[in-house]
């Protein structure tokens, strides 16, 4: 072969010796290797291929931030809605999420108002309207954390996660999917959003401690416990009176009371009797006499005594709560009270925290079972009992705080002794009630 034949192969040879072709033949290299074993993602709401390149342009200095302390990720997540205790568990539920995906979760919005299907009538309520903001973080630090929306630095770098639902929709795949998004590529997103249902329908993969550990940190707007204030030293005040009639020299802060979680309103008993059927146990649903009869039955309750109705005003048809009781047990509810109007001019979320709180501070509480607000309470009870007496027998005949079942009968036709179940793996009982409880 002639060498000017070769000039051609000589001339490629010479130029790939040369810088720029050495970096053109990398960049195609480089090309190459993305291409094949950086396929796109999908499922979950996938990840198209092009947004891999930002990734790639922004992962090192989002890492490093991240573990700086400089860059924070956040979880968004849907209105919360139904009732007060529904809620909490539904905040509850969303801060653990958040743990998982290590995320701080946006403050959410709370629902002032009470509506189950015209979710455009809710009224919206910010979280620190209710709960103190800055002392929830102090309480849950290295927990959990609540973050402020003006904490985050890019509005819109944000994925947005449909979280699955309907009944093909399993604990296993729910956690599967939780897992996922807490790992590369998504944990490169300043925020996730959650869009769907509400966090409290959403599956349930934490213990009972973890929760309680979320609803200590949960204190009352300052507003909420001076109203709370007012009508437990009502009730003292006027146990206080009728304790005086039979020669006791108690002082106010002395005096005793009874609250009852009076579950016999119109919408209570409808949901009740059809759970009872749904169920196949009868349980759930009592009556006033019921109640009346035996929250009288209690062992060792000393009269007189003053018991406090928690009964949702509006929704109740029998106006002859306050007859029929044991003697020595002199019941009051809003009106008898005095308290009325107090409630009145609040919403109805603030009305039920000032009832939570007042059946919280109850010296007895009693109440169903099969109620989210009942559960709550006692859960908030058992819990105090733990930490601030170290009670280990919670269902003894002295202990302080104790609660009771008026659904479930005891020794002697009294009310069941009901303490909450703290080694349970999930919140299910809570949530939706249980006829096994811990005393039980």
């Amino acid at each position: 072969m002639e060498f000017s034949s070769c000039r051609p192969l000589r001339w490629f040879r010479l130029r790939l010796d040369s810088p720029a072709c050495k970096c053109l033949v990398l960049v195609t290299v480089v090309l190459v290797f993305r291409a094949v074993c950086l396929p796109s993602y999908s499922g979950f709401g996938g990840i198209g291929q092009s947004n891999l390149f930002a990734y790639n342009n922004r992962q090192s200095t989002l890492i490093s931030e991240h573990h700086s302390g400089k860059f924070k990720l956040f979880l968004e997540v849907p209105q919360i809605v139904w009732g007060l205790n529904n809620q909490k568990i539904a905040f509850a539920r969303a801060c653990l999420t958040a743990r998982m995906l290590n995320r701080t979760l946006l403050m959410p919005s709370l629902s002032a108002s009470l509506f189950y299907k015209e979710v455009d009538l809710l009224r919206p309520i910010s979280f620190d309207k209710v709960f103190q903001f800055e002392k929830f973080n102090s309480l849950c630090e290295g927990f959990v954390r609540l973050g402020r929306y003006s904490e985050v630095s890019n509005i819109s770098d944000v994925f947005e996660l449909q979280k699955g639902s309907g009944r093909r929709w399993t604990i296993e795949k729910d956690l599967d999917q939780l897992r996922l998004f807490s790992k590369h590529p998504y944990d490169e997103y300043e925020t996730i959003r959650i869009l769907g249902k509400n966090p409290f329908l959403w599956h349930d993969h934490w213990p009972v401690k973890d929760y309680a550990k979320v609803f200590q940190c949960l204190v009352w707007d300052d507003k909420i416990s001076r109203e709370a204030d007012k009508v437990v030293s009502k009730i003292r005040e006027f146990g206080l009176e009728e304790s005086r009639k039979v020669g006791s020299s108690q002082n106010l802060l002395q005096v005793p009371y009874v609250a009852v979680h009076m579950r016999i309103e119109k919408d209570w008993m409808i949901h009740c009797k059809k759970l009872e059927q749904r169920l196949n146990i009868s349980e759930i649903c009592s009556s006033k006499e019921q109640i009346m009869q035996r929250v009288g039955n209690i062992v060792g309750l000393e009269t007189p005594i003053v018991v406090y109705l928690a009964v949702a005003d509006d929704l109740l048809e029998d106006n002859s709560i306050l007859t029929g009781w044991k003697e020595g047990l002199f019941p009051l509810e809003k009106k008898k009270l005095g308290v009325f109007n107090t409630y009145k001019k609040h919403s109805y979320l603030i009305q039920s925290a000032i009832d939570y709180e007042v059946c919280l501070r109850s010296d007895v509480f009693v109440g169903n079972s099969f109620s989210t607000f009942s559960s709550l309470v006692v859960l908030d009870r058992t819990q105090k009992m733990i930490t601030m007496d170290g009670v280990k027998d919670l269902c003894g005949t002295n202990v302080r705080w104790p609660s009771y079942a008026y659904n479930l009968e005891g020794e002697s036709n009294s009310p069941r002794p009901w303490a909450a179940n703290m080694s349970d793996l999930s919140l299910q009982a809570i949530s939706y009630g249980s006829n096994h409880i811990s005393c039980g």
